[in-house]
């Protein structure tokens, strides 16, 4: 059975997916927003074979995530270049804090997470932002309207363009 090439479905969250759905994918961009820039040290903090690495390193710079920089200097071996979060990487940290805080609730262990985040001005627990109402109410599912937007193809507007939906 082929494979579905996500890229070229016309729904963004599902473009976004043929480059955050790969699995090692998302532990290399918290290795990324942990501070972690060189190859051996993405290799080191992940388990990850250096293969494996190099493609998923190479995936996201492609798609700009990770910008790969060339490193003043004498070259040693596996520091030739770091790669450093992008605006575009930058701006999925909240999507990254709102996994964290799941993945904390539902499948820390019984110690709890292994890793906490803080405001480093603060010390203060980082938390992921709550999705709010205009009333500022947390908002859930059912509490959302979908309606086509200016992308919508013709399925997408029948299928959303009349009353509230859910989907």
């Amino acid at each position: 059975m082929a494979r579905t090439d996500f890229t070229r479905m016309r729904c963004p969250v599902a473009r976004s997916m043929a480059v955050l759905g790969e699995r090692w994918a998302m532990l290399v961009l918290r290795e990324a927003f942990y501070g972690t820039t060189r190859f051996d040290e993405f290799e080191r903090h992940l388990g990850i074979a250096p293969n494996i690495l190099s493609a998923r390193l190479k995936d996201l710079a492609e798609h700009g995530l990770l910008e790969k920089v060339s490193l003043p200097g004498p070259r040693t071996a596996g520091s030739r270049h770091e790669y450093r979060l992008t605006e575009r990487g930058r701006d999925f940290f909240p999507a990254y804090l709102a996994l964290k805080a799941w993945a904390d609730r539902w499948m820390a262990g019984p110690d709890g997470p292994p890793v906490l985040l803080e405001d480093a001005v603060t010390g203060r627990p980082v938390e992921a932002p709550p999705a709010l109402s205009a009333a500022g109410r947390p908002l859930r599912p059912e509490d959302v309207r979908i309606r086509p937007g200016p992308g919508a193809g013709e399925a997408l507007r029948a299928r959303f363009g009349g009353e509230a939906s859910r989907g």
